[in-house]
């Protein structure tokens, strides 16, 4: 084994028999200290532990953020989430004209719309789209601080401008209900 790893006999006995330098002894005591603080405080990032690990062990943040890096201890992050849809409604909602069949060959005679959001600086950032399920293409947007019938309203005039569909085309998502889009894009539509 020792050839294969190209490392002299006396040389791997050697380091079997040697006994931990001072650096090694410190960082595995700064290891058990990170491990204890990140148990009691899952959420805490590197900054918080280095603060309580050199109250008892002098050491860098460096130290601590490498033994953490090396030893992947990370701060568990709550993922972000914003309801976007109501299903808890009376409203009557529109057929499935598609019924699963999101394989369109012609452009323009199926779109499907959603939204979705991301967290900015500034707070949540809604985006409605429409988008062609022949192309593939996003044929309207509209973005917003708020989820309204007209930031989904933008989305769809942004597309019906832009292609000029020919009626027939069926529109699919979960917000195209009667009380959300108005009745001439409902009748357009189908």
């Amino acid at each position: 084994m020792c050839d294969l790893l190209e490392v002299s006999q006396s040389g791997y006995y050697d380091s079997i028999d040697r006994p931990s330098s001072n650096r090694q002894t410190k960082h595995s005591r700064i290891l058990k200290e990170i491990r204890r603080i990140h148990k009691k405080h899952p959420v805490w990032g590197v900054d918080p532990i280095w603060a309580e690990v050199k109250e008892t062990i002098p050491c860098s943040r460096n130290t601590v953020y490498s033994i953490m890096k090396i030893n992947g201890i990370k701060s568990k992050h709550k993922a972000k989430w914003k309801a976007t849809t109501n299903s808890n409604h009376n409203l009557a909602v529109a057929p499935n004209l598609l019924e699963q069949n999101f394989s369109i060959n012609t452009p323009n005679t199926a779109w499907v719309g959603d939204i979705t959001y991301h967290w900015t600086e500034e707070g949540w950032l809604y985006t409605a789209i429409v988008k062609d399920l022949c192309t593939k293409d996003v044929v309207g947007y509209a973005m917003g601080d708020r989820i309204t019938k007209e930031l989904v309203i933008k989305a769809m005039e942004m597309a019906l401008k832009r292609e000029k569909p020919s009626p027939g085309l069926i529109f699919h998502s979960d917000y195209a209900e009667e009380k959300t889009m108005p009745k001439f894009y409902i009748s357009y539509c189908s």
